[in-house]
């Protein structure tokens, strides 16, 4: 399908909007649950906490425009969806920065596009050529000498709940993509939170903290609950549709670097060369597997 160059416009602009509100994902996530030195709301609530609001919202906004109901088809898929992106991502992560800084987390996690397209090849059964295997284990290489530099010469637990994270929001979006070719992609999102209700919110409430916090940690669960788990996916979704999938999802590359640059004025942390160096690696290595081919089909997000 062939898009104008005003949507194209569009579609860039909202799509670099989605990859900055995810950037701020990282850092927010530390400023919630703070390091274990000085720990401020607990993982589990975050991670209940963020996808049962945002559910409640998404409940609203469905029935506001009077969203059709799911059709039974859809549900494992979007079952799937929810355990990798609703449950998977935020646990992991805010359990791995407990352990690590954001910027330990950005270099990491910014294999995610690249854990994305693998799962994405193994879901399709579909064999991506020898040189983009080559650019994965490369990258992951490049991602495990990058933790082991940072610990000391050994990984640690957080780095593995760091690869769980990314692994888990690869196999969470590979499944939401699959609905989004069908059904607007704003109410697939809103779908996947809808149907974690019972599981979020009795989560939520019985993890709701006791002791005193930071309203720092307050402002920072906000916004992964309003913008990274909700009005992110929008914005992003809205873009691929506008703009096209294999052009705007490119944007993404800027993401675990922008993560990064935030990590300073939000949480005080520096920035050191050999941090950079590994991210732009990483960066350049996903850039380089998405021009390999592979004959892995591309889902189109339904335009709304």
């Amino acid at each position: 399908m062939k898009t104008n160059p005003r949507d194209e416009t569009r579609g860039l602009l909202l799509g670099l909007l989605g990859v900055v509100i995810f950037a701020m994902t990282l850092p927010m996530t530390r400023l919630a649950v703070g390091p274990v030195g000085d720990p401020q709301l607990p993982p589990l609530f975050v991670t209940a906490g963020r996808a049962a609001f945002a559910g409640l919202l998404s409940l609203l906004y469905l029935r506001v425009t009077g969203a059709p109901r799911v059709q039974r088809r859809h549900l494992a898929a979007l079952a799937t969806s929810a355990l990798g992106t609703v449950v998977g991502f935020p646990l992991f992560l805010s359990l791995a920065l407990r352990q690590v800084d954001a910027m330990h987390a950005a270099v990491v996690t910014g294999l995610m596009p690249l854990a994305t397209a693998v799962a994405a090849a193994i879901f399709f059964r579909q064999r991506p050529s020898n040189g983009f295997w080559a650019c994965a284990v490369l990258g992951c290489a490049m991602v495990l000498a990058f933790a082991a530099w940072r610990g000391d010469g050994r990984l640690s637990g957080a780095d593995g709940l760091l690869l769980l994270a990314v692994a888990s929001t690869a196999v969470g979006y590979v499944a939401g993509a699959r609905v989004a070719s069908e059904l607007p992609a704003e109410q697939v999102i809103c779908w996947v939170l809808v149907i974690s209700l019972p599981l979020t919110l009795p989560w939520a409430l019985a993890t709701w903290p006791v002791a005193p916090v930071r309203a720092s940690a307050w402002g920072g669960f906000v916004y992964v609950t309003l913008f990274s788990m909700w009005l992110g996916f929008f914005a992003w979704y809205r873009g691929l549709a506008l703009g096209g999938t294999v052009r705007v999802s490119q944007v993404q590359l800027v993401q675990p670097f922008l993560a990064l640059l935030f990590a300073v004025p939000v949480l005080g942390e520096t920035l050191d060369a050999t941090t950079v160096l590994f991210s732009l690696a990483v960066i350049a290595v996903v850039f380089v597997s998405k021009k390999m081919p592979a004959s892995v089909p591309v889902l189109q997000p339904r335009n709304p």
